[in-house]
């Protein structure tokens, strides 16, 4: 079994992604950010689109199901609030299983982005595609949910192996490495930040990112190493993630 994984930018700063399951040659788009750029990496690939996966409602990920729809026919997948902007054919929820082809896309929960806001994860192939929940030294704001429902999402995505290649849906690593220094000396951050600011230097993505990379280095799951004297585990993300929300570095 094997996915194939084509990242490319988009918008000011998204990711598109299309994967392919080799054996069957079916396609998904992971959100639809922008339809024009999707349509030409489906043509560069040689690939028909058979299903949009929406990660959540917001336009920067779901905005262009409906010209990608009429323009290849591709069946809607998504968690029900994608219904608030766009169309959507199968709502899925926690636990729920996506086919495409030989590959098995488990559904994970993962709201307070949002709060529908779902991840898709090969288990066979350890990828998962995690939308605005996770990001590489970071995580979402919290647009919607509360730090204890956000905590508990990143805590269930820090479960997956650490393996796993984590596809997040923005290019925010350099701005969240310098908060993560603002917070955290612990040195393999300061070793990543250090590799991650050559990286944009050169023009380069620094996504995707691995649950162990993450784990190791992410200040927002390493909150309660960061505020010891917080009441909580969430308590203490609650810490980190206003830290980051009014941060100006």
């Amino acid at each position: 079994m094997s996915l194939i994984v084509r990242q490319f930018p988009c918008l000011s700063d998204n990711y598109g992604y299309l994967i392919c399951d080799e054996q069957s040659g079916r396609t998904a788009c992971i959100d639809t950010p922008d339809a024009g750029a999707i349509m030409a990496a489906l043509d560069a690939a040689g690939w028909k689109l058979d299903l949009i996966l929406n990660t959540h409602w917001h336009a920067d990920h779901a905005g262009g199901n409906a010209e990608l729809q009429k323009a290849t026919g591709a069946t809607i997948v998504g968690p029900a609030e994608v219904r608030r902007i766009a169309p959507l054919d199968r709502v899925v929820e926690d636990g729920d299983v996506v086919e495409l082809g030989e590959t098995r896309l488990q559904v994970i929960a993962c709201g307070g982005h949002t709060l529908g806001h779902i991840a898709y994860f090969d288990a066979a192939d350890r990828i998962a595609f995690v939308g605005d929940t996770l990001f590489a030294l970071g995580c979402g704001r919290l647009f919607e949910g509360k730090p204890a429902q956000m905590w508990a999402s990143l805590q269930r995505l820090a479960a997956l192996p650490e393996e796993t290649a984590v596809y997040c849906a923005h290019e925010y690593t350099a701005s969240n490495a310098r908060f993560a220094l603002s917070v955290d000396s612990e040195p393999a951050l300061v070793r990543r930040s250090e590799e991650v600011f050559a990286a944009r230097a050169r023009g380069e993505p620094t996504v995707p990112t691995t649950i162990g990379l993450e784990r190791a280095t992410n200040p927002f799951l390493r909150a309660p190493l960061l505020a010891p004297d917080a009441s909580s585990p969430a308590e203490a993300f609650a810490r980190i993630r206003a830290a980051k929300d009014s941060f100006r570095g």
